[in-house]
């Protein structure tokens, strides 16, 4: 097994969520931050917009922008020209909206209230696709547009699902079980690997996080430790896809979080890797 050593891109945020890789940029949600935000590989920053808890990002075919936040449950497009609410979930998601994928025809698959799979079509009308899963948190598409890969925190597992014609899903399969990990966060390369964060689950009991790159079937090939971090998302990019992007945010972020609301201890961490990113994101 291979271990890989990361330098740190950007920090100063606190809570780095739902990378992806558009335009020579990479955007993601400060979630506790409030705002959705983009660097360049020289570390520079550009605000994109404020919600309260955005959470999973996904680029429509027409290079429009969707926030899901959190809370509201509620999907937000940002044009050009302004943000309008793309979804409402409210009906079918009871607490919270979660990390996201959108595919090649501008179809949203988005993790539910830590056990469904919510589709919403180009249009906006929303509908689950899959339910009863152990904390799925962290989707991804193959290159051919064939399977949904979702990672499942609580199962400490990976899933597969063929996607259908009408976005449905086929019944799940193992891609690989994960004893012992949290999987959170995924992309995917051009060898069929995923590359999953997966942080420390008991709050009580921080440790340290770790990313992996997992083959079909459940071989770690590559390993990151993040000592006192948590391994929240990675993200393949740079012109050749070979960039791997690692957002991470200090064990004790989420103690003062909790106390007092604010805790800039996040970053954006970044390695050269061999084997270049693949699908969506």
């Amino acid at each position: 097994m291979e271990n890989l050593q990361p330098t740190v891109l950007l920090d100063g945020i606190i809570f780095g969520e739902g990378p992806r890789w558009h335009r020579d940029r990479l955007w993601f949600s400060d979630m506790w931050g409030g705002q959705v935000m983009s660097v360049d590989l020289e570390g520079n920053t550009e605000h994109v917009a404020s919600f309260d808890h955005p959470s999973g990002l996904g680029f429509m075919p027409d290079g429009s922008l969707l926030v899901s936040v959190m809370h509201e449950r509620r999907i937000y497009r940002i044009l050009q020209d302004g943000i309008e609410v793309h979804a409402d979930l409210t009906k079918i998601a009871e607490e919270m909206t979660n990390d996201m994928v959108v595919d090649g025809k501008g179809r949203a698959y988005i993790d539910t209230d830590l056990k469904n799979v919510a589709l919403v079509e180009p249009n906006g009308q929303s509908r689950l696709v899959a339910e009863g899963m152990q904390g799925p948190n962290g989707l991804a598409i193959t290159p051919d547009g064939k399977t949904l890969i979702v990672n499942e925190t609580r199962g400490e597992a990976i899933r597969s699902f063929s996607i259908q014609s009408d976005g449905s899903l086929g019944p799940a399969q193992i891609f690989a079980e994960l004893p012992g990990t949290f999987p959170d966060g995924l992309c995917l390369d051009s060898q069929g690997a995923a590359w999953i964060g997966s942080p420390p689950l008991d709050a009580e009991h921080y440790g340290d996080g770790q990313f992996l790159r997992v083959l079909p079937g459940g071989e770690i090939t590559h390993r990151i430790t993040t000592p006192g971090r948590w391994a929240i998302a990675p993200m393949l990019g740079g012109a050749d896809r070979k960039t791997l992007f690692l957002t991470t945010s200090s064990v004790e972020n989420v103690a003062l979080l909790k106390a007092s609301g604010k805790a800039e201890k996040g970053q954006i961490e970044v390695v050269d890797v061999e084997v270049p990113g693949a699908g969506l994101p």
